[in-house]
């Protein structure tokens, strides 16, 4: 019993965090900073700081971005135990768990820092592997805020037009979208789906009753998939679609727009002239 509550408490959560993580539309609503800033604008201006972070060989100047960017998150009205929450789980901390062979003198010969034996062999921590393995992750962690940053003060379909707009192909912006809208839908079917079974079969099922239930889910929610796709694509061309998805969002930039995005390429610009003449 307490393994399937277990289980339960664990797919329960995993799925409540995705689906809070990804919809988080009221952020994107409230007022500030970023929230009314031009959207081309503001893309531009996360592009540049993110090739600021990827051309910099500097741990320093990382941390100041990142500074920046939480920074960037309290004017915008953005919790910060919420966007540190979502900004240092997965990602950050799987990068961490990459670097860190990174560490031992094996990887990256140079003064000892700890020693300790290990079934009779002697690693070594580094002083050199303590600083690349520092700075590779200070480095996606900023990446990765600066991503999710954009992505917390503008609305999906805002950002999708701003990507159309810069070039980017139709039919990737088209996925993009259907990918946003699906994802919710199908969070919602596997909670509706596993609270069906429960009140139906209880706790206990066999090994085989349960690959047949799991077997028939699969097919269930295949058909119930292409009859919805079949009825949204019908009902988009009874609608006026015609390939290209219009918002009546209109794009007007103003001076703290121009201020922001200036700042941003002197970060950039700085970014290149810090690696060529202070390091």
């Amino acid at each position: 019993m307490e393994k399937n509550n277990f289980i339960e408490r664990s797919l329960m959560g995993a799925l409540s965090f995705l689906q809070e993580s990804i919809f988080s539309e009221e952020y994107a609503a409230r007022r500030g900073f970023l929230q009314a800033r031009q959207a081309r604008i503001k893309v531009l201006a996360m592009f540049f700081l993110l090739l600021a972070v990827l051309f910099s060989k500097n741990i320093y100047f990382l941390i100041t971005i990142y500074i920046f960017c939480l920074l960037l998150a309290f004017v915008s009205s953005i919790h910060l135990g919420f966007f540190l929450k979502r900004t240092w789980v997965f990602i950050p901390l799987f990068s961490l768990f990459i670097a860190l062979p990174a560490l031992f003198d094996i990887f990256s010969p140079g003064t000892p820092v700890l020693s300790f034996n290990l079934f009779n062999f002697t690693l070594n921590i580094t002083s050199q592997g303590i600083a690349s393995a520092s700075f590779f992750f200070v480095r996606v962690l900023t990446s990765v805020s600066l991503c999710i940053l954009l992505v917390l003060t503008t609305r999906h379909h805002v950002l999708l037009k701003v990507l159309r707009v810069l070039g980017v192909p139709q039919v990737f912006v088209m996925t993009l979208g259907m990918c946003y809208r699906y994802i919710y839908l199908f969070i919602e079917i596997i909670q509706n789906t596993y609270l069906a079974i429960k009140s139906r079969v209880g706790q206990i099922v066999s090994v085989k009753g349960g690959q047949g239930i799991v077997a028939w889910n699969i097919a269930s929610l295949w058909q119930r998939s292409y009859q919805m796709h079949t009825e949204v694509y019908h009902a988009m061309l009874s609608r006026g679609y015609s390939g290209e998805p219009k918002t009546m969002d209109e794009f007007h930039a103003t001076y703290k727009d121009w201020f922001l995005l200036g700042v941003t390429i002197l970060t950039f610009v700085f970014s290149l002239w810090q690696n060529q003449y202070l390091n």
